[in-house]
């Protein structure tokens, strides 16, 4: 007998569970397997009034599930596991059908796991999907690579469960093939770290340079919530500082141990930039941040070390200040988003991928954890020019950092005086001088390569490559 059920999902932790339960909601028969079946009928006994589930226990009863072309979604943890599961379903496919990896996998394996399997006719389609266990169950935002062809049969289920934009736009679209949907994911997790970091660093001047405590901090992020600051990470910011520990009536914030996590896609960001040339310092701040905060072997001699105390700006400089910071926040937010979007379009030619960028940036515009207003402007900025080189590029972008530097430069500076950290502004502010600047330092660090290892250089007069003999104060042209 034919399979039944449009959908299947295999790996029922809290993703996986409610990835189905959302595919159920929206109509669809969806199948179920789980290495433990106990898991798959739990989720029946507990939500199958939302919809019609097919319960599976061996991959062989989850495979005849499914009607033709079966599509089935893996979300089980990233690398080995992913790769065991592929091993058990794919023996059991036929040509046209797919399977989708819904997992944090890195981009590279799933090339090699897409040209394998495409060799067997099987579409295999890595899936970036953002907005965490509660987006998967009201729609999250989902970035599937993969064949065009794959596409057409999986991708009006995926938008039907993705979430939505303002205007009604499902937050999905075909990113690009074999890899681009889970690099298009890892840069969006970057560009996250980065965000997190910069709201940090406003939390921290906020605090120990402005004055203020958390609740009063936690209405400051309220208020820009209701401008051009409007995002789901500042939202969200605001709920955890005004939050009071149960168990000593004191600032959440404030009981929190000071050693920040990271489960590794930012990592990833860092590392393929740096093999692809791009520069993604305010990421990479972000994510040595994190690691300076985890080493407290380290941070133990700061008793040791001298500097300035955080002694809080006057009343009158410190209510300016707060309005500072915002700019500062608001510049240096833009130039995160302008590395990851550079980051995205060095690797479509890199890799050899056809990315819409404004394509991406409306993807990101709901459901995920970047969600933000201004995504809708880089989103029209790039259907406007979708050549754009960088967003800092685009006229209205250039017009509010232009705007918004002065206050971004004191930021930096009154924080470097004051001894308060600022790696992700200061960093930010640095990569706006650089694209300004007319000349670089570079010429120097070009001329001192030659000088010890002859390794070359070009010259502004005229074509060629160039070795200066610096024993005999004599240039060649080389071939």
């Amino acid at each position: 007998m034919a399979g039944t059920a449009q959908i299947g999902v295999s790996g029922l932790a809290v993703m996986g569970r409610n990835l189905a339960r959302n595919f159920a909601r929206h109509g669809y028969t969806v199948a179920l397997h789980n290495r433990s079946a106990e898991r798959t009928h739990e989720l029946v006994d507990q939500f199958g009034d939302e919809g019609t589930f097919v319960p599976a226990e061996s991959a062989e009863q989850f495979v005849a599930a499914l009607e033709r072309p079966r599509r089935l979604v893996v979300m089980v943890k990233a690398g080995g596991p992913t790769d065991a599961v592929i091993d058990q379903f794919a023996p059991l496919l036929e040509s046209g059908d797919m399977i989708i990896d819904g997992g944090n996998a890195h981009f590279a394996d799933t090339r090699r796991r897409e040209a394998a399997l495409r060799e067997k006719g099987i579409h295999f389609v890595g899936t970036g999907i953002s907005g965490g266990e509660e987006g998967a169950l009201n729609g999250p935002s989902i970035m599937p690579g993969g064949s065009p062809e794959s596409y057409q049969a999986l991708g009006p289920l995926l938008e039907d469960i993705s979430a939505k934009a303002a205007d009604g736009s499902p937050c999905c679209a075909h990113v690009g093939a074999d890899g681009a949907g889970h690099f298009v994911k890892m840069v969006h997790n970057g560009i996250e770290y980065a965000d997190m970091q910069l709201i940090a660093e406003a939390y921290d001047l906020l605090r120990h340079a402005a004055g203020l405590e958390p609740a009063a901090i936690a209405d400051t992020f309220r208020r820009w919530n209701t401008g051009r600051l409007d995002s789901y990470l500042v939202e969200i910011t605001a709920e955890v500082l005004a939050h009071t520990d149960a168990a000593t009536g004191r600032p959440f914030v404030d009981v929190v141990a000071d050693e920040a996590e990271q489960k590794g896609t930012g990592r990833w960001t860092v590392q393929i930039a740096l093999e692809l040339g791009v520069p993604v310092s305010g990421i990479a701040e972000a994510v040595f941040a994190r690691s300076v905060s985890g080493h407290t072997d380290l941070r133990a001699v700061g008793g040791r070390l001298s500097g300035p105390g955080r002694a809080a700006l006057g009343a009158d400089e410190a209510a300016a200040f707060v309005d500072k910071i915002e700019h500062a926040l608001y510049a240096s937010k833009v130039v995160s988003y302008t590395q990851g979007f550079h980051q995205v379009q060095a690797a479509g030619a890199e890799y050899g991928w056809t990315l819409d960028l404004g394509a991406v940036a409306g993807i990101w515009r709901g459901g995920c954890i970047i969600r933000a207003a201004f995504l809708d402007r880089i989103t029209a900025a790039y259907a406007k020019d979708p050549q754009l080189p960088s967003l800092l590029a685009d006229d209205g972008f250039a017009a509010e950092i232009a705007e918004a530097q002065d206050a971004w430069r004191d930021v930096v500076a009154t924080a470097v005086r004051l001894g308060v950290p600022v790696p992700g502004f200061s960093t930010a502010l640095a990569y706006y001088d650089a694209l300004r600047a007319e000349r670089l330092p570079a010429a120097l660090t070009q001329g001192q390569r030659d000088f010890f290892g002859a390794h070359t250089y070009r010259r502004v007069d005229r074509d060629g490559v160039f070795h200066t003999l610096w024993s005999e104060d004599r240039t060649e042209e080389q071939q």
